[in-house]
């Protein structure tokens, strides 16, 4: 089997350009997103992959993109956890059945392959049961596993080059690891700069900020990057951005996107808060100083700062040691009349987002 990185171009036909990634399984949230980008069949629309995994929603969000395709100027780019139902089946040495021995019980009916398993009334309970499910699901699945099978992973214009997780070069793309260009890690913080703009998704955006939560599409000019991953599915807060290009590559990037989450209206004015911490996934080690029923004092180990933990956002790994869900302490700057989605409601007041950014809200609301 050829595991060469696919390359595939695309001419933008003079039509508008739509980008989303990562939607794991969060089909509402994609038709809301879309739709509150108007997007039509006159558009084109780019899928950076992750479509699947994490949650229930997987096989459905699959099926929409391949309806979508059929209908209108679908790309779609294979993503990671996309890859983890291929490598089930065409046993790629990146991942190996005793991958799937820990994903299967992690993840249940949120594994794509869990939910088709069962569709198909066929055990995934322990490896001797494999190669009868692989033989029962390539059948019962063959115009799923034709569409994964058909998708590159990278599409290449003359402007701007589109990958999942991301690439350290714009030319010699087929000598590059797929698993790299797939699952790159933490891609912004390697100082790559590029003449084409590289659109990526695979690591939530929220991740990149110390400060303040926020998973707004992030641009940078200087290095024409554009990072996309609003962190849906996998993030209480999470979203399914929809980035639209400029018409020319030296135009203003906008963007869409729709978190499923409940909205309020604000009452009252609020200032932002200043020098604010994003307690975030492998910057989450705590010390709880005092433990309380709905909101915990904390320490967080790698910047010393205090701040108060919602309760039911702490976890303990086996060694003992205490971490969080993202927390935050930023006030969000808020003016009456302003429309915010609700993450939680507590005593201290609303955790909260606006334009994509997660904090609190302690004034009166409706």
């Amino acid at each position: 089997m050829d595991r060469r990185v696919v390359v595939r171009p695309i001419d933008f036909e003079g039509r508008r350009v739509l980008v989303v990634s990562d939607i794991h399984g969060a089909l509402p949230l994609l038709k809301n997103a879309l739709g509150k980008a108007d997007f039509s069949p006159e558009d084109i629309l780019i899928v950076l992959g992750d479509m699947m995994e994490r949650s229930e929603g997987s096989l459905d969000v699959l099926h929409y993109v391949m309806d979508l395709s059929r209908t209108h100027r679908v790309h779609t780019i294979l993503g990671n956890c996309d890859n983890v139902t291929l490598g089930f089946f065409d046993r790629i040495p990146e991942i190996p059945d005793e991958f799937y021995q820990r994903w299967f019980p992690r993840f249940g009916e949120r594994c794509a392959l869990v939910k088709m398993a069962h569709q198909a009334g066929v055990s995934l309970d322990s490896p001797a049961h494999y190669p009868a499910a692989r033989e029962a699901l390539e059948r019962a699945f063959a115009p799923e596993l034709a569409f994964l099978r058909s998708l590159p992973h990278v599409l290449l214009h003359p402007d701007y080059l589109f990958v999942h997780g991301g690439v350290p070069r714009e030319d010699r793309l087929t000598s590059l690891s797929i698993h790299a260009v797939m699952k790159n890690d933490n891609f912004l913080h390697q100082n790559h700069s590029f003449r084409r703009w590289v659109v990526v998704g695979h690591w939530p955006v929220t991740l990149y900020r110390a400060d303040i939560p926020s998973a707004a599409p992030i641009v940078l000019p200087r290095r024409h990057i554009v990072s996309i991953d609003g962190g849906a599915t996998l993030k209480l807060d999470g979203q399914v951005n929809v980035l639209i290009l400029p018409k020319t590559p030296d135009g203003a990037f906008s963007w869409v996107s729709d978190d499923g989450l409940p909205t309020v209206t604000a009452l009252e004015a609020q200032e932002a808060s200043r020098n604010s911490i994003n307690v975030r996934y492998g910057h989450s080690d705590l010390e709880v100083l005092e433990a309380g029923e709905e909101f915990a004092l904390c320490r967080h180990l790698e910047s010393g700062r205090t701040l108060r933990v919602l309760t039911e956002f702490l976890r303990r790994r086996p060694d003992g040691q205490v971490w969080c869900e993202d927390s935050t302490d930023y006030l969000l700057p808020v003016s009456p009349g302003d429309t915010l989605s609700l993450v939680r409601r507590t005593s201290y007041g609303l955790l909260a987002k606006k334009d994509g950014v997660t904090g609190w809200y302690r004034g009166r609301w409706e």
